[in-house]
């Protein structure tokens, strides 16, 4: 989960990637975000470097930027050695929107144990990082801790529950980090967890005999219809045959105009006028995620990655193309497309087979081929801590620089965020 530190070495403040890893409650809502920063590869066999180094150049940005922008509501889990525990720049970040996670490598000495009460006192809250068993680490730092996360991958099972009771607090709440499967999150639900790391919710339970419903057929016939470019009066009949849809369109349209001194919008074919066809694909597709009340919910890990995604990738299209809008709109498609297989339980190949795409949009999602492809691979391997070779590829194909990427990631984290001031 983070970059290991070595022998003193600089880390240029613009050679660095900010990847963030969301973190769940019970509910399976989003509560924090994890910050990985990591040195970025110059080539495909690159080593990270100093992980310190990294750190404090990215500590520095954000602290410029303001926690807000990266994170949005959310707080953000920070992951610190002993340098950065110790250093002076970790008082740039702010105690209120952070978690300080403190690594398993640190050794519990009395000048860090009393660091760690000195920041305590400043108002920081810690977590202890990847724990699998007990041991000097976790004895001295357990009861200075407000979040435990134990590393699913480095627990056997039958000891887990042990583990679990023995490590659970009045003051300590459990993180379950690595959780992979649907089964481990419903195994540690059940043992008392109350937040929860890793990729399970974007696993796809692959059911058979499956059918999407005939709410989120509407929405699939009326991306189909947006993208064929159909006249209004078809989608505006396709819109009015869902009277939820209709509903939630209008809502999405008046909290878009909110602000903007523009009048309400009232009906369906002002509502299609006011947005335009562009904007209603997006809104289109962003609904396909909304909840079965019809509710979207940016605080829901799958659309939040989703709509990153497609942000994501619209910004390296216009970076590469500047002016290429339509090229654009296609690459926000196929970004927030990219992970309706984990959204309906069904194989992508049939959710593709539903809707009339272009041959390089089913080319990227299925295959990730071409440019929209590799923008999507560079988009997947931000999400991780180690994309390692595929990353460095991916940005050599395309002809992005590190630089670049880091600014459309804060860019789209930004809008994803404006987009859940906009929805509520």
């Amino acid at each position: 989960m983070h970059a290991v530190a070595t022998a003193a070495t600089s880390t240029p403040s613009d050679e660095f990637f900010l990847a963030r890893q969301p973190i769940l409650g019970r509910d399976q809502k989003l509560v924090a975000f994890e910050l990985l920063f990591r040195a970025a590869p110059e080539h495909e066999d690159a080593q990270l470097t100093d992980y310190a180094a990294a750190t404090a150049a990215v500590i520095s940005h954000a602290s410029q930027l303001g926690m807000r922008e990266v994170v949005g509501e959310q707080v953000a889990f920070v992951n610190v050695d002993e340098v950065v525990l110790m250093s002076d720049f970790v008082r740039f970040l702010p105690p209120d929107k952070v978690i300080l996670e403190i690594l398993e490598t640190v050794r519990p000495t009395t000048a860090l144990l009393a660091r760690v009460r000195e920041l305590k006192e400043l108002g920081f809250k810690f977590a202890l990082d990847d724990v699998i068993g007990h041991s000097e680490q976790v004895s001295k730092l357990r009861n200075l801790v407000d979040v435990i996360k134990i590393d699913l991958q480095g627990v056997g099972r039958d000891e887990l529950a042990e583990l679990v009771h023995t490590l659970r607090g009045p003051h300590q709440k459990l993180l379950a980090e690595k959780v992979e499967t649907i089964e481990e999150f419903e195994l540690c639900l059940e043992l008392g967890f109350e937040y929860f790391q890793g990729y399970y919710f974007a696993r796809p339970a692959i059911l058979s005999g499956k059918k999407i419903t005939p709410s989120e057929l509407v929405l699939l016939r009326l991306f189909d219809l947006i993208h064929s470019q159909a006249d209004n009066d078809a989608i505006e009949a396709a819109v009015k045959r869902d009277p939820l849809l209709s509903l939630n369109l209008l809502r999405l349209v008046n909290g878009h105009l909110a602000g903007t001194g523009a009048p309400q919008v009232e009906s369906i074919p002002q509502a299609l006028v006011q947005l335009g066809r562009s904007q209603l694909q997006r809104w289109v597709q962003i609904l396909l995620y909304s909840s079965p009340e019809g509710h979207v919910e940016l605080n829901s890990p799958l659309l939040q990655m989703a709509t990153t995604r497609g942000r994501l990738l619209e910004l390296m299209t216009l970076t590469l193309r500047p002016g290429d809008v339509a090229g654009a709109n296609t690459a926000f498609t196929v970004g927030i497309m990219s992970l309706m297989d984990a959204l309906f339980d069904l194989p992508l190949r049939e959710i593709l087979d539903k809707v009339d795409l272009s041959r390089d949009v089913r080319a990227a999602l299925l295959e990730r081929d071409g440019d929209y492809g590799a923008m999507l691979s560079v988009a997947e391997a931000l999400e991780h801590a180690e994309p390692g070779r595929n990353l460095a590829a991916a940005l050599d194909r395309l002809g992005l620089s590190v630089k670049q990427v880091r600014d459309i990631e804060l860019a789209a984290f930004g809008w994803v965020r404006e987009l859940g001031a906009e929805v509520h």
